[in-house]
């Protein structure tokens, strides 16, 4: 099969996660400097989630270009991923409202954890689909990246039952390291 279709399904959930992110954001209801500023945490909360979602749009957008088929397991391993990343609506709105509660910020952590872990079985299930020469087995090799956002993640857990604030600034941290795509793939595509 060819990833046309499994490319677009994506799009479309990515878009629709996105947009119930935003409709989840309320108003202040006073049209004070204080209002907007009651409202900062769900605003900041959205922010990070919509990096997020930017990241894994664009790395699964890379992904798919070096992949030339795709099978059953695959368009699994795919919806296990957008599975994850459709919770990230009720897991920002949660946090953005309780910052300050462990159990808010542990789940928001569970989900990016999961997600983590569903991308890596995606990249694994498409590398397992492909020959020896498959760009992405080569990209892929070390994943020091992807092991590293894991354990931050799994870090982040019991963070946030001591302090919320260093698990969301290891949230922070994972984004800052996948904001920039990896040239390695970039190069593939362009080869």
């Amino acid at each position: 099969m060819k990833t046309g279709r499994l490319e677009a399904f994506s799009d479309g959930v990515l878009a629709i996660v996105i947009t119930i992110m935003v409709l989840e954001m309320g108003a202040p209801e006073e049209t004070t400097l204080e209002g907007l500023l009651s409202v900062a945490p769900v605003f900041v909360s959205y922010l990070l989630s919509f990096i997020y979602i930017g990241i894994y749009w664009n790395n699964h957008h890379h992904l798919l270009q070096v992949t030339q088929k795709v099978n059953g397991t695959i368009l699994w391993a795919n919806l296990h991923l957008l599975f994850w990343l459709s919770l990230v609506p009720f897991a920002t709105s949660w946090v953005g409202e309780n910052y300050e509660s462990a159990l808010p910020v542990a789940l928001y952590g569970t989900v990016l954890l999961g997600s983590a872990i569903a991308y890596a079985i995606l990249e694994v299930c498409l590398i397992k689909n492909h020959d020896e020469n498959f760009p992405l087995r080569k990209i892929t090799k070390n994943g020091l990246k992807e092991y590293a956002s894991i354990l931050i993640y799994l870090a982040s857990l019991p963070l946030a039952y001591v302090n919320t604030w260093i698990a969301i600034g290891c949230f922070a941290l994972v984004a800052i390291l996948w904001l920039i795509p990896s040239k390695k793939i970039e190069s593939a595509i362009t080869n």
